[in-house]
């Protein structure tokens, strides 16, 4: 059909066919005109494939088989600590320029101080138990001939009087405690440190606020990443009550965008004139619309209370676990003085209210994020220009899908997934995520997939989405 072909495809007949192309192709991995990292055995039966099908997005009829990864020496020359999205602190070892399978390597992730330290999450040995230090002779590789990683310390190059590492136990950034959890599962500290910080934190600050602005939490339309950036780099809007303020500083945010208009229109001077006019377009969609922004923040003062409890990015904290909280709550106050009582508690299982589907983990958090006074203070920041709506459950006596338990799948038409559970739940339905024998109904819409299957395996009724409109009375 004209595309071309590799020629170093073949069709094997056994496992042992397979591994020796596979020992070839890699023989000759450094004389191709193109970089590689493995091969990949595929199953080369169309009918076989649509048999053993996908599982989560990845064939269960084709399989990678990676190269070893190349190898060298470098030294470390800092650690340091950059706080992620989640407040997770992440020790970086820098150093000294190296190539690596073609490639300068500066940085490589130490994960986190007990992979510092020589052990893993179980705390067995890795490497032997060597730690890894500043001024230490390392041996790294990219895994998967991508992510520089270290995989050993050459402890006989270790230079006299280094120190080990220590983790900083306040986030460098915010200076909130930084702590490692208690897994509930095994009772053991989780490896990674996390900062406390939540909606103070600026190096979590713009990740929380974008989080903040999404279409499954408050959902504000003109507000997306750059623009979220943008702001935020011009000390515009720091936690998520300085976003209801910008009408009040129209003339700073609408110098904002023009100097990055300018920026941009700096940039694009070398651009051909047809991409100089899609940029413009772009322009005037990102910079012309103030007015349609403040309308779109205004429509979003009275939101309702899971998708404002979701907004709030607290930890372990999702869409299904918000609606659980705002139904069993009702109110943001009432959540508010539960979560004040569970951050004072010695024990917060013993006074939070038993609720199915809220454990340990979820109480933790809740109790984290409502012990650290500057959440507090930005969250009152935030309730002095929003009011969230009560939540209330309305059941009809002749509701059809009270207490039946309902999942969605493929596309829905006439409303957004997230707003047809709402929908259901407060009509006093349970929304799952998977089928199961305790589904009751399952909303089909076009694309529906394996969730499809499964209902019909295990005898649920399937509906459409107009069919469910007509059952709900809408």
């Amino acid at each position: 059909m004209g595309f071309p072909i590799s020629p170093l495809m073949v069709r094997a007949a056994s496992a042992e066919e397979l591994i020796a192309q596979y020992k070839l192709i890699e023989s000759q991995r450094s004389a191709l005109g193109y970089d590689i990292d493995g091969v990949v055995y595929k199953v080369d039966q169309l009918e076989l494939q649509r048999r053993w099908g996908f599982v989560t997005g990845e064939p269960r009829w084709a399989i990678a088989h990676k190269f070893p990864a190349e190898q060298a020496t470098t030294t470390v020359r800092d650690i340091e600590i950059q706080v992620g999205r989640t407040g997770t602190l992440a020790p970086i070892a820098r150093l000294d320029p190296v190539s690596v399978g073609g490639v300068t390597v500066v940085n490589a992730t130490l994960h986190n101080e007990d992979y510092i330290a020589g052990r893993d999450s179980n705390g067995l040995p890795i490497r032997d138990g060597r730690d890894i230090r500043v001024g230490d002779t390392v041996t790294i590789q990219r895994a998967g001939d991508v992510i520089p990683q270290i995989v050993d310390v050459l402890i006989d190059k270790r230079p006299a009087g280094t120190e080990p590492f220590h983790m900083p136990e306040t986030c460098p950034v915010c200076g909130s405690p930084a702590v490692r959890e208690i897994n509930e599962k095994t009772g053991k500290e989780d490896s990674r440190r996390r900062c406390t910080g939540e909606l103070f934190c600026p190096a979590q600050a713009v990740e929380n606020l974008r989080h903040f602005v999404s279409r499954g939490a408050m959902d504000i339309e003109g507000l997306g990443a750059e623009n979220i950036e943008l702001l935020f780099s011009k000390d515009l809007v720091k936690t998520p009550a300085d976003i209801f303020t910008l009408k009040d500083r129209r003339a700073d945010v609408q110098r904002a965008f023009a100097e990055r208009r300018e920026e941009q229109a700096r940039q694009r001077e070398a651009l051909s004139g047809k991409a100089r006019k899609n940029v413009r377009s772009v322009e005037d969609r990102n910079y012309e619309g103030l007015d349609k922004l403040f309308a779109a923040i205004d429509a979003r003062r009275d939101p309702e209370l899971d998708r404002f409890v979701f907004a709030l990015g607290i930890r372990h904290i999702g869409e299904t676990t918000a609606s659980v909280l705002a139904r069993t709550f009702g109110s943001v106050e009432k959540l508010q003085e539960a979560g004040r009582e569970i951050a004072v508690a010695t024990d917060p299982m013993s006074v939070f209210p038993s609720i199915d589907g809220i454990g340990a983990t979820v109480v933790e958090a809740l109790a984290e994020f409502f012990g650290n006074e500057r959440n507090n203070e930005a969250l009152a920041k935030l309730l002095e220009q929003v009011k969230p709506n009560p939540y209330v459950v309305t059941i009809s006596a002749d509701s059809q899908i009270a207490g039946k338990t309902v999942v969605f799948t493929g596309t829905l038409e006439k409303m957004s997934r997230s707003e047809a559970k709402a929908m259901a739940e407060r009509l006093g339905a349970k929304v799952a995520g998977s089928v199961s024998a305790k589904t009751d109904i399952l909303v089909a819409g076009p694309g529906a997939g394996s969730k499809l299957k499964q209902a019909q395996e295990h005898g649920v009724e399937v509906i459409s989405e107009d069919e469910w409109f007509a059952r709900v009375g809408k």
